[in-house]
């Protein structure tokens, strides 16, 4: 079996740049990094991970704490998604994943403690950030390295995350349906105790009241981020007798729901009703019809997260980070404007 000094003599380097190589040291040029890892490949040489972990009291391991159970999670397709990036980003750099979930927040928490308590991971990515989440008080009372994919309820310049602008995104897309004519414009959002909901919220808010139109309490419905939840909202805001003309949903998963209750309803899309989403799923480009909606580039949010709490374990005196993620209106055929009959007749 191969050993370190093999590996050096090999590669003509001395057995403590192997191991600066095997940890990933930015100090090694990515030549000499080259160099060792193809003498490495050549001798059939792995590191004992192990072992060095006992050495340098590090696990090279990240934990990933899911907002519910695994089964629930995954029926969204954020999170796969999301999930993938943070695996490409951790791989570059030799890190394992360890992952979190629970039924209930309790067993989450408990989770996160048992991860932190057993010096199972290194550093933890958040995949949610809720309000009053007592997980980022353990952390940070901790000194824990941890990341949240999304925005702090409390003390954003304190705690490194990586978002897309959502007040934003959702000011723009609302803004849209306001352009081609629409008035009536309801929000199906998912749960109010998450930041991203209530940062939607508040950017469709502000498109309407800059336009001058009624802010209607009725128009807004709020729901789990699944297929479910988006059929709900549909049957009380149709129940109204006043419903409509158009839909800002908060997630593609929940707008496919509101696609699915529409047509059983008999309300064509874009028809009777204009429907626009977020996250821009496969799911939103497949449906019939295809969904306008807020790409948010879901892969560069995994991606861009695995590489902070990496820094931030790496690097741990650096000052907290916010790493913003551009996203884009993707229009599609979901939405059509309202012509001039309609309008005068509204």
């Amino acid at each position: 079996m191969a050993t370190i000094k093999d590996v050096a003599k090999l590669a003509k380097v001395a057995p403590s740049t192997v191991s600066r190589v095997i940890a990933n040291n930015p100090r090694i040029s990515d030549r000499t990094k080259e160099r060792v890892r193809e003498a490495m490949k050549s001798l059939g040489y792995h590191p004992n991970f192990i072992a060095r972990s006992l050495a340098n009291q590090s696990t090279q391991a990240i934990g990933i704490v899911l907002p519910s159970s695994a089964d629930k999670a995954f029926q969204n397709p954020f999170f796969p998604e999301v999930i993938r990036g943070i695996s490409k980003a951790a791989h570059q750099k030799q890190y394992a994943l360890y992952m979190s979930t629970g039924e209930t927040e309790e067993e989450i928490y408990d989770g996160v403690v048992h991860m932190v308590e057993g010096k199972r991971v290194d550093g933890i990515v958040l995949l949610y950030s809720s309000v009053n989440d007592k997980l980022t008080l353990f952390l940070r009372k901790k000194e824990f390295p941890f990341v949240i994919v999304g925005k702090p309820f409390k003390d954003v310049n304190e705690i490194t995350h990586v978002d897309n602008d959502n007040y934003r995104a959702s000011k723009e897309v609302t803004e849209h349906l306001i352009e081609i004519g629409h008035e009536q414009i309801a929000f199906i959002g998912g749960d109010l105790n998450l930041v991203v909901t209530i940062d939607r919220l508040l950017g469709y808010e502000k498109a309407v009241r800059n336009a001058g139109l009624p802010y209607k309490d009725e128009y807004i419905v709020h729901e789990e981020f699944l297929k479910e939840g988006g059929q709900e909202a549909v049957k009380e805001l149709f129940g109204l007798s006043e419903p409509p003309t158009a839909l800002v949903v908060a997630d593609d998963l929940m707008a496919v729901g509101v696609l699915k209750m529409l047509f059983k309803m008999g309300i064509r899309v874009p028809e009777d009703v204009s429907v626009v989403s977020f996250n821009n799923i496969m799911m939103a480009e497949l449906s019939q019809p295809p969904l306008t909606t807020v790409d948010i580039n879901i892969f560069q949010l995994g991606c861009e997260s695995a590489r902070s709490i990496i820094q931030t374990i790496e690097y741990p005196m650096e000052p907290a980070r916010r790493i913003i993620i551009p996203h884009k209106v993707v229009k599609r055929q979901s939405c059509k404007a309202r012509d001039t009959a309609e309008l005068k007749e509204a």
